[in-house]
């Protein structure tokens, strides 16, 4: 284990961080890498020649894929469920499946979860809400864990079927639908103890972010796919290709930067290379920008592509 802060250009490691009564980790399942050019088509190409030091060796943006594991008195919350076992995601580089075996060498099983809350229902933050037995049979791989999604998140999805859906979305919002341990959420309801969650739409419909407050006040907001790389924290105008509402991203956005600009406040940062945890700065052109928080890295990427 070691402790410090890693770069933007690499897959992350597996990293924690305490903050008063609550312990988080980044559980990481596997690595994406993308070309930027496709990926985030609103942000010029000048930018990545400027900035050579955000993307790895051949070219791509390293982001990683996992959940956010918060353990506060014995309970366990996870945020978001990592990509699963694939290698595919028809966007450039993925290697994936390791979100179960990470969370065992934490100490952590499946059933000592008690709560998953989603920020979206993307394929790269649900990919193990469910595992297929031999038998093709589906069951929640948290069995004993409510799953929380907001209501704005859900109820578009649900009117959709069965209509222009992707396959893994039909198949996870049936899964859902079935399920007797859903909670549906509004924005600023407290969906476990010390945590809130905000809704952020326009990645998806209804994209949330969660807060945590600790007992000594320190916060930290896992942001989702609000922002996908630091750059977009200036330019707030700078969407994502797979922002589903683009016009409503600035919106969200700013209400994050707001949120993350609060005093004793960290955010937790997905895709964002090896810098998973951070603080936002005011640069000298008042420029929000990202600094990386130190925090202990449990083991290497569990996977890279």
């Amino acid at each position: 284990m070691t402790i410090g802060t890693g770069r933007l250009c690499d897959q992350s490691a597996v990293r924690r961080l305490t903050l008063a009564d609550v312990t988080f980790t980044y559980v990481v399942d596997g690595a994406m890498a993308f070309p930027p050019q496709q990926f985030l088509p609103a942000i010029p190409a000048t930018y990545w020649a400027e900035h050579p030091d955000e993307l790895d060796r051949n070219g791509r943006l390293p982001m990683s894929a996992g959940a956010l594991l918060v353990e506060r008195g014995g309970r366990k919350l996870l945020i978001d469920t990592g990509l699963g076992v694939t290698d595919d995601m028809g966007l450039g580089a993925v290697n994936s499946g390791e979100l179960l075996v990470t969370l065992n060498a934490l100490g952590v099983s499946a059933d000592d979860i008690d709560a998953v809350a989603f920020t979206h229902l993307h394929a790269d933050h649900t990919g193990w809400a469910f595992i297929e037995d031999a038998n093709a049979e589906w069951h929640k791989t948290f069995a004993n864990a409510q799953y929380i999604i907001a209501e704005a998140e859900w109820v578009p999805l649900l009117r959709a079927i069965p209509k222009n859906v992707p396959a893994q979305i039909d198949l996870l919002v049936e899964l859902l639908h079935k399920s007797r341990d859903l909670r549906l959420v509004g924005d600023g309801e407290e969906v476990w103890p010390g945590v809130h969650a905000v809704v952020t739409p326009g990645h998806s419909p209804g994209h949330t972010s969660y807060v945590v407050t600790t007992a000594g006040g320190h916060r930290l907001v896992a942001f989702g796919d609000a922002f996908h790389t630091p750059a977009q924290l200036a330019h707030i105008k700078w969407t994502s290709g797979p922002d589903a509402y683009p016009d409503d991203v600035p919106v969200a956005r700013a209400r994050l930067l707001t949120e993350l600009s609060a005093p004793d406040t960290l955010g937790f940062a997905f895709h964002f290379g090896d810098q998973p945890f951070g603080r936002i700065i005011v640069d000298a052109e008042l420029r929000p920008t990202w600094q990386p928080e130190s925090s202990d890295a449990m083991f290497p990427p569990p996977r890279r592509c």
